[in-house]
């Protein structure tokens, strides 16, 4: 198989990426996350992604993404919706497959199928599932996902899935921390989801999340087969404000709610400035020209398809956000160099 390597992919699709954290009832916080996704749709923004989340409110508060998404369908008609992830060790994947079959249907052939290991260790044990097989468990549900889609029989029976979805099966991506997990979703021809941070190690408690995410996609180009176009997007956080004093409040907020929730959950918190806390996390924040230049340091976004933009951990009110969408879709972005789709043009921004 020959070798390939992407130094630089001058197109890159653009996306946003709801969390569904605005800190208000769930039904509120449907309600402001679908006109989040308008908002990335009327910016020329090409698609929307959503996390999928078991009982955690503060993580992320969707349990449902396929139900959501249909919501989203019915409110916009361009952009591509995708999730980012379904935790498929906690799902039925014949089913999964199903209601991605109708989503896709119903929202006129946009879903975007990301699908991962997951999530909250804790929920594990209550879809009754051991959170340390959750890789074996994640092999053997794909399996049967891809079957499903691919329309063989499932189960060694002459059920064929219905509605058929053979074009899902071109539309799927693996989320992953690793080298591995990189070169096993090029084999499958698969896309593959680059997380907005990583967990750094030991040996390297300082290595920038360029230097962690590089060699997964050298991994990812030199196993993809030849003739399938690499898809990879990188998921950033990203808070545009119109002032860098608003910028750094709401830092200091949101983030200092995130430190403290993840303490109690026994887990590692960064100390140090703002400054210090915002690097840890790979957080992209402030005016346009701030972002622009932290956005031009990430050497990954330069090899990747596709970028997404969400404003976790800093989790500012709506409003803010709203606005955070315009400025990347309109300032940042085109600084960058990176252009709305041919059809996204026209689009009142």
């Amino acid at each position: 198989m020959q070798q390939r390597s992407f130094s630089d992919v001058t197109r890159k699709r653009l996306g946003f990426f709801t969390r569904l954290l605005d800190d208000v009832a769930a039904g509120e916080r449907y309600r402001l996350a679908l006109e989040q996704i308008v908002q990335a749709e009327r910016m020329g923004l090409e698609s929307a992604w959503v996390a999928q989340h078991h009982f955690d409110a503060d993580e992320g508060g969707l349990p449902s993404p396929f139900v959501f998404l249909a919501q989203a369908a019915a409110r916009t008609t361009r952009i591509r919706l995708g999730t980012g992830v379904v935790t498929l060790p906690l799902e039925n994947p014949v089913r999964v497959a199903e209601d991605a079959a109708v989503l896709d249907l119903m929202s006129g052939g946009r879903l975007e199928f990301g699908v991962g290991t997951g999530g909250n260790p804790s929920a594990f044990a209550a879809f009754g599932q051991s959170n340390a097989a959750r890789g074996e468990i994640y092999a053997r549900y794909f399996e049967t996902l891809r079957t499903a889609l691919r329309g063989s029989a499932i189960g060694g029976s002459d059920n064929l899935m219905y509605p058929p979805a053979p074009q899902l099966d071109r539309r799927i991506w693996q989320a992953t921390f690793s080298v591995e997990g990189g070169r096993r979703a090029a084999l499958a021809g698969d896309g593959l989801l680059l997380s907005r941070t990583q967990p750094r190690t030991a040996l390297a408690p300082r290595a920038t999340l360029s230097e962690i995410q590089d060699p997964i996609l050298d991994a990812y180009y030199a196993a993809l087969p030849q003739g399938v176009a690499p898809r990879i997007l990188g998921s950033r956080s990203i808070f545009v404000a119109d002032s860098r004093a608003e910028a750094r409040r709401y830092a200091e907020i949101g983030l200092g709610r995130f430190i403290t929730r993840i303490a109690k959950a026994g887990r590692a918190v960064p100390s140090g400035s703002l400054d210090d806390i915002l690097t840890a996390f790979d957080v992209h924040m402030g005016t346009p020209e701030e972002v622009i230049e932290s956005l031009a340091r990430d050497t990954t976004l330069r090899r990747v398809t596709d970028v997404a933009g969400q404003v976790h951990s800093v989790d500012p009110p709506h409003p803010l956000i709203l606005r955070s969408i315009e400025l990347f879709a309109t300032v940042v972005a085109p600084a960058l160099g990176w252009t709305r789709a041919p059809q996204m043009e026209g689009i009142e921004a």
